[in-house]
């Protein structure tokens, strides 16, 4: 049996960013990061859009507020010391209609309490910012949002793990546990202290530990069409004012780190974890838990489910998502966009005794381990400065272990 003093379980960007941290904290420990698949960044942190976001649609008392806009500038600073690919294009979100203002004012006004640099500009200026945008009166304009490659952003925040004597046990799935251990395809692994950042799985290793059984993960699959104008002919994201109530953004345009444009994303429900295309991935027990809850969900209609997911479900059609599309920007046409870009899963929690989505991070942990039971968008953007977060809560768990236990072999104690 290997033994090491922490196990992280989940290779992404939230479990690397954790082992790093956890290095810099304890730079004699040993560290494993056990990656079921064979290659880093397979699932949510190598298909997600790249965007870094700036922080500006959260409120104030969130975690999401809190690691955003700090968790931009340390990507910038990350690729910039590693000559890695960014576009600084900055974001416009943008009004279809004037019931909309209020969002882009709400918008505005939470950007200044997170302390995020963004300015409500007229029509005008919006358009020399971006000469075809649409929008209506107003705009908010985000300079600090830019993109990215996240798949040649983990390449390199893998590297610098393995620099450090971080050990990643690829094709190395989670099997589940015997004992104090964790089964693995290449044996057992007994750890000082686990942290599960498993994106998609979270919830059923959560599970086996006895941790965050009100939670569920329901996946929901992301696609984005790219176009076929030269590199250039869009210069912004664009964005529409979201519906606050949940946690999408809706249909936007983002520029990719070699400015080309692409349409997306859906938040279309899927039918197990990994439903990216065809039956790869296919689990039955799985399929039948998430279409028990989303069943559920259709009948109840809470938070507005059924309207949502006929809503998405016509985002399979290419020109209808355009359509969305071309409210913000002048000259988009169909025949621009025809390819479908490779589906993301977002691993979004459901708390199925609330019947309502998580809309925050969610973290819940006890003495032997802590789990990531909702790290979705923008938990690429956060992933450091969340990570030092992981690792004070993990910290603070197994302080208040070793104090309990400490207690219990005391003479006289209580047992």
């Amino acid at each position: 049996m290997k033994t090491v003093d922490f196990l992280i379980i989940g290779g992404g960007v939230v479990g690397t960013s954790v082992a790093l941290e956890l290095r810099r904290r304890h730079p004699k420990a040993s560290i494993t990061v056990l990656e079921k698949e064979k290659d880093i960044a397979a699932h949510g942190s190598g298909r997600n859009s790249g965007v870094l976001h700036a922080g500006f649609y959260y409120t104030a008392d969130s975690l999401k507020a809190r690691f955003t806009r700090l968790g931009n500038e340390r990507w910038k600073a990350f690729v910039k010391e590693r000559g890695l690919s960014i576009n600084e294009c900055g974001k416009l979100v943008v009004a279809k209609q004037e019931g909309e203002l209020e969002g882009l004012r709400e918008l505005k006004r939470r950007g200044d309490l997170n302390g995020v640099e963004t300015y409500l500009i007229g029509e005008r200026e919006a358009k020399e910012l971006e000469p075809r945008v649409k929008t209506t009166q107003l705009a908010l304009w985000s300079p600090n949002t830019a993109t990215v490659d996240p798949l040649e952003c983990m390449k390199a925040l893998v590297a610098e793990a393995r620099a450090q004597g971080i050990e990643f046990w690829l094709s190395n799935p989670y099997l589940g546990r015997r004992g104090k251990a964790v089964r693995t395809p290449q044996g057992d692994i007994e750890a000082g202290y686990v942290i599960n950042a498993a994106g998609l799985h979270a919830d059923r290793v959560a599970h086996d530990f006895g941790i965050g059984l009100d939670y569920r993960i329901l996946p929901f699959k992301g696609l984005y069409l790219y176009g076929s104008e030269p590199k250039g002919s869009l210069k912004r994201h664009i964005y529409p004012v979201p519906d606050l109530r949940n946690t999408f953004l809706g249909v936007h345009f983002t520029v990719t780190v070699d400015g080309k444009a692409k349409i997306g994303p859906t938040a279309i429900p899927a039918f197990w974890r990994e439903n990216y295309s065809g039956l790869g991935g296919f689990n039955l027990v799985e399929a039948l838990g998430v279409l028990r809850d989303e069943a559920m969900l259709f009948l109840r209609n809470d938070f507005d489910f059924r309207r949502l997911a006929f809503e998405e479900l016509r985002k399979y059609s290419q020109r209808y998502l355009v359509g969305q599309a071309a409210q913000m920007l002048e000259g988009t046409r169909p025949e621009n966009f025809r390819t479908w870009g490779r589906p993301g899963i977002r691993a979004q929690l459901y708390d199925h005794r609330a019947k309502k989505l998580v809309m925050d991070f969610k973290l819940e942990g006890n003495a032997e381990g802590l789990h990531v039971l909702n790290a979705i968008s923008p938990a690429f953007t956060a992933a450091m400065p969340f990570a030092e977060y992981v690792v004070d809560r993990a910290e603070a768990l197994m302080s208040e272990g070793a104090t309990a236990q400490a207690h219990s072999c005391t003479p006289g104690a209580k047992r």
